[in-house]
Parts: C-alpha cells; sequence; structure tokens
C-alpha cells in the first residue's frame, strides 16, 4: 500500500492494520525517517518536501512491486509526506511484513534505500541563512547500488 500525505501518520495503528487477520505474518520490520535539526553542519529548522501527484504514487508502486517480485512479502506499506514539517516530524514509514524476518528485513531495508535516491520529491532546507535545496548524496546512491542485480 502506498500514501502521500500532509497529514502525520500513526505508526502503532498502521503497523497493525499491516498485519490484521494474517496469522501467516511472523516478521515486521519497520523503518521510520524523521525531520533532523541538522544538514552537513547547518541548523535546519524545518523541511519542505514537494512532489507532483500521481507521477509520485507511480514510481513508489514501482519501487514496492520490485520489493515483492524480490521477497515474499505478505504485505508492504509506505507512507511518505510532503509539505513543510519541522524537526522531529515523521517524514517517512516503511513497513514489510512475511512470514519470516529475513524477508522483512531486506526488503524494508531495500524499500528505505531505494526511496532515498528514486522517490520523486524535492526537498528545500531552512536554515538560519536561508532557504536551499537539498542535494543528491554519493552514499545515497552507492546504498540503492548494492541493490542493483547484476547481470
Amino acid at each position: 500500500m502506498i500514501r502521500v500525505q500532509r497529514e502525520d501518520f500513526d505508526v502503532g495503528a498502521e503497523l497493525e492494520a499491516l498485519t490484521k487477520g494474517n496469522p501467516r505474518i511472523g516478521g515486521v520490520a519497520s523503518f521510520i525517517g524523521l525531520v533532523r535539526d541538522m544538514g552537513g553542519s547547518d541548523r535546519v529548522t524545518a523541511l519542505t518536501l514537494e512532489h507532483y501527484p500521481g507521477m509520485t504514487e507511480k514510481k513508489l508502486a514501482e519501487i514496492e512491486a520490485e520489493a515483492n517480485k524480490r521477497w515474499p512479502l505478505d504485505a508492504s506499506l509506505i507512507i511518505h509526506r510532503y509539505g513543510r514539517l519541522e524537526p522531529g516530524d515523521r517524514i517517512v514509514l516503511v513497513a514489510t511484513a512475511s512470514p519470516h524476518r529475513e524477508a522483512a528485513l531486506a526488503a524494508c531495508h531495500f524499500l528505505i534505500d531505494w526511496l532515498k535516491t528514486d522517490a520523486p520529491f524535492w526537498k528545500s532546507e531552512e536554515t538560519p541563512e536561508g532557504k536551499r535545496w537539498v542535494e543528491k548524496r554519493a552514499e545515497d546512491d552507492a546504498a540503492t547500488q548494492r541493490w542493483t542485480i547484476k547481470s
């Protein structure tokens, strides 16, 4: 399931809904991304995320479908927020559920790595010096590359 939304989410309620009524599930892995108060060595007072509705959901669905092809998942969830967020606010929830923990953990790790580099969100940080766009980081691309299937 994919949701792109402005409003916050309740992690406990989302995880309960993900597994409700499915006794096959033996492991749930989750990742919660939060807004930090630092960007590099600068203080960040807010982060604004922008996206194109429709295009964003389509790309997130492609990433989720790839995880479901690679691992035996019974359920998966991606909730990504947009708009202006402050330090400590939740940005993203990724959760995967599978009969076995290894698949849930690996799929969750895969999803968050790919979201970081491939999800079409544009981020700007507010700092005491003004606003600035957040640039891609080489270490995020390197994390994604570990999941590339070599032919």
